[in-house]
């Protein structure tokens, strides 16, 4: 199935990803909440268009502010963004760190449904409120906490994670896994020193391999992966445009500016059960091969991708969930240079979640923006050069322990 008409993405925009790693980060002291990041990200996708009122319907994603932040029915504020938002259509869209690709998917519906011509999407989420361990329990969340929290680890996704690692290593050995997750850990590092607005900007660490390479502390933490392995706590928001032709003419953006979506795919799994092989992402795989397929590409048909990579052992399988290597062939794909800028498939620009940072809500958005901008030649310090015969990108957007995925191939427009 096709799309029944064309769908933009432009006008993107968002902020510094802020929490430890960031020199303007400091915990005893207050920071900015959530109406400060959704006007800033808001904002500057405003000053992009000649009129704020052209906003037909505005949606907004977000997993857990009313524990976070105790603020629900976030819909409301985005009028806070500009008057002329008052009164118009506002959304919230929920599925947990896959919020993001979810409103994506909320606009485009919206535009293909001929609801709306002009769309603002924004994603939100301010974690650095609690101390980790008690966000380890709000982001518990995104599993069936019923049946899965009160037996699981203290660090709850972390020990998903870690046990995906661990089924890893028992599979394909514990070198090869801790390689290629060092790896990942590496390239996110480096690709965020490109990024201006990534959480690991700053960091100056000369040997990153050492530290990717800490052992495990699973007295203090998780058994298979260290704290280097994963994403990190962040606060802040990404926003952009999702336009029709319409819309596009309204704006008066150019078409080289903007980026179309040419295929999407979105997937949900049973969250109430645990996966039947821990070393697959069976729901991204689906997701990802919807979105091929309505786009007519492949794998070897992309320029990059944007993949969620929560965890570093998360990257890694979702390097075998994308295509471009088969299954148990990421671990030596990643080590051998596969992902990096000059790979064979260059991956998470500018640094994925690990490097750039993790405002759960609005990571989706961030992605496609990331997307946008490498579409467009606007990816300022980590731009890509695009080959004219690959002119496509990949947005994996994966909610809990691969339950919710939504999966977009972009293209020049």
């Amino acid at each position: 199935m096709k799309l029944r008409k064309k769908v933009y993405v432009g006008a993107g925009s968002y902020t510094i990803s802020l929490g430890t790693g960031r020199k303007e980060f400091d915990p005893r002291k207050p920071r900015p909440g959530l109406e400060h990041y959704i006007q800033q990200a808001g904002r500057g996708v405003l000053a992009q268009i000649p009129d704020p009122g052209m906003v037909d319907e505005c949606v907004i994603s977000n997993f857990m502010a009313a524990r976070f932040n105790r603020q629900g029915n976030l819909a409301a504020l985005m009028p806070t963004i500009d008057p002329a938002l008052e009164y118009k259509p506002s959304t919230r869209v929920e599925g947990a760190c896959g919020s993001g690709g979810l409103a994506v998917m909320t606009g485009m519906k919206s535009v293909l449904a001929d609801l709306a011509d002009i769309v603002l999407v924004l994603g939100v989420e301010v974690q650095n409120t609690v101390k980790a361990i008690y966000g380890a329990d709000i982001l518990a969340g995104a599993g069936h906490y019923a049946s899965q929290r009160k037996n699981g680890h203290a660090y709850f996704f972390p020990a998903f994670f870690a046990d995906r690692a661990g089924a890893a290593a028992a599979k394909y050995g514990a070198q090869k896994t801790r390689a290629a997750m060092t790896q990942w850990f590496v390239n996110a590092i480096e690709a965020a020193r490109r990024c201006p607005d990534a959480q690991e900007y700053h960091n100056t660490v000369a040997d990153l391999h050492a530290l990717g390479n800490t052992p495990p502390s699973p007295g203090s933490f998780v058994d298979h992966i260290n704290y280097y392995d994963c994403s990190k706590v962040s606060d802040g928001a990404a926003a952009l445009l999702v336009m029709s032709e319409e819309g596009l003419k309204k704006t008066g953006i150019a078409r080289q500016d903007v980026a179309q979506i040419a295929g999407w795919g979105t997937s949900v799994a049973n969250l109430t059960e645990l996966p039947e092989d821990p070393t697959r992402l069976s729901t991204s795989c689906s997701a990802i091969g919807k979105a091929y397929a309505m786009a007519g590409v492949g794998a070897r048909d992309l320029a990059f991708a944007e993949v969620h990579d929560c965890f570093s052992i998360t990257g890694v399988l979702m390097a075998e969930a994308t295509g471009i290597c088969g299954h148990g062939e990421g671990f030596d794909f990643i080590s051998s240079g596969g992902t990096r800028p000059d790979g064979v498939l260059p991956m998470n620009l500018s640094g994925g979640l690990i490097g750039y940072g993790h405002y759960t809500g609005g990571t989706g958005i961030r992605q496609t923006a990331d997307n946008w901008k490498q579409l467009t030649g606007k990816a300022n310090g980590f731009q890509l050069a695009i080959p004219e015969k690959r002119p496509y990108g990949l947005v994996v957007s994966m909610g809990g322990n691969d339950k919710t995925v939504s999966a977009f191939v972009l293209t020049r427009a």
